[in-house]
């Protein structure tokens, strides 16, 4: 059987203020003309659809276009919610989308409730995992106790139980979105960090066929069997090396050791490369190296001592389409200062707060009592944000 697997579209989403939609667009179209000139059996979709809970009408449209060409190419597709979506607003009409081959998974309670396919080779059941927020599945998976690895656990639990009624010989694929252990992240996802625990174990998925993730940015293999498409699109610089792909997955026979498996990347469409520069904006303007970069993208950190004048407009006369100024200052012997950005950068919120909180009171750190009010603070506030949100 042949998936193609894909994720994190993101939908609606801007690079630095510059619209997307067009490039999502073509995007789409590459996918579609994917699914036709390799023949594929079925489609993967592992979360974030769309890049806000409440997507922009234009976005929408694309999905729905998205869904009616999808379901004409006749191939079934399985999608599943992500941190982005909204479950509710995505999961609407789930039932009767289904009967057009459209599988959307965004209800936990469906996570052990597989899609069934069949090939020379017997059946293959497709299980979809959407995002869990711990503190609001916890208690319907039975999940002992609140964390990512808890609530993952026991919905991986339901999907070996229904796997272990199934016929002998049945394949199994896991849809998933979450951050697990081995994976790079990078600057445009948006943090899932749960219960204090920045990545799930792959373990968590030992015994299925093939595992196809979303969340992280960056086409990754964890595993043979554990892999991340990565988003069709790049939503940051921090992506500007990466190679924008999707998995085209070939699942053979059932195996002592598990199916047969083969796994392809194919590129896709890319509307302008990016580009990150450094140096003395003279320099930049002058070096003839850097001519390739001129329908680039481009992210521009400048080190000229002083902060030069008209830097933007002066830059977009070589680079029109510069979109993001950095500036770090050469410095001088003995001036090892950062800047502000650049002190707080790769701290977590919950680092920042104590960081501060010691400041105000004279340098006295937190103990471990202040630590866990301060973290139960952040963490009902993210929790009650997830709350509201599947309320509305």
């Amino acid at each position: 059987m042949r998936l193609l697997h894909t994720s994190d579209w993101h939908l609606g989403r801007s690079f630095h203020r510059v619209g997307l939609l067009g490039a999502q667009a073509a995007f789409l179209d590459h996918l579609v003309a994917t699914v036709r000139e390799h023949r594929v059996d079925a489609v993967l979709v592992a979360g974030d659809v769309y890049d806000r809970a409440v997507p922009p009408l234009p976005a929408v449209e694309l999905f729905d276009t998205a869904l009616h060409r999808l379901a004409d190419a006749g191939v079934p597709t399985l999608m599943i919610s992500g941190n982005h979506d909204s479950a509710r607003r995505l999961g609407v009409g789930a039932g009767l989308i289904e009967r057009a081959g459209i599988h959307l998974r965004t209800d936990p309670d469906s996570v052990g409730t597989p899609v069934v396919l069949a090939d020379a080779h017997g059946d293959v059941a497709l299980y979809g995992l959407p995002y869990l927020e711990p503190a609001l599945v916890r208690e319907r998976l039975g999940a002992g106790r609140a964390g990512h690895e808890a609530v993952l656990t026991a919905a991986m639990d339901r999907v070996r139980a229904d796997l272990a009624g199934r016929p002998p010989g049945t394949r199994s694929v896991v849809v998933a979105h979450a951050f697990v252990a081995g994976g790079a992240p990078s600057d445009s996802e948006r943090d899932i960090t749960v219960g204090g625990v920045s990545a799930v174990p792959a373990g968590i998925f030992d015994g299925v066929d093939y595992v196809a993730l979303g969340h992280l940015h960056g086409s990754q293999t964890l595993s043979p069997r554990v892999r991340y498409s990565g988003s069709p699109l790049a939503y940051s610089f921090s992506e500007a090396d990466h190679r924008k792909t999707m998995w085209l997955v070939d699942l053979g026979p059932a195996g002592p050791g598990g199916a047969d498996l083969g796994a392809e990347r194919l590129d896709c469409p890319v509307p302008r490369p990016l580009a990150r520069l450094r140096g003395r904006l003279d320099d930049l303007l002058a070096d003839p190296a850097l001519a390739p970069h001129e329908g680039s993208w481009v992210e521009a950190t400048l080190t000229d001592p002083v902060r030069p004048a008209d830097p933007m407009n002066r830059l977009a006369e070589r680079f029109p389409h510069a979109l993001n100024l950095v500036f770090d200052p050469e410095r001088t012997d003995g001036d090892t200062g950062a800047s502000y950005a650049q002190r707080l950068r790769d701290r977590s919120d919950q680092q920042i707060a104590e960081d501060f909180v010691a400041h105000v009171r004279g340098g006295a750190a937190l103990d471990g009592a202040e630590r866990a009010v301060l973290y139960g603070a952040f963490d009902d506030v993210r929790v009650d944000t997830a709350a509201r949100e599947v309320g509305r």
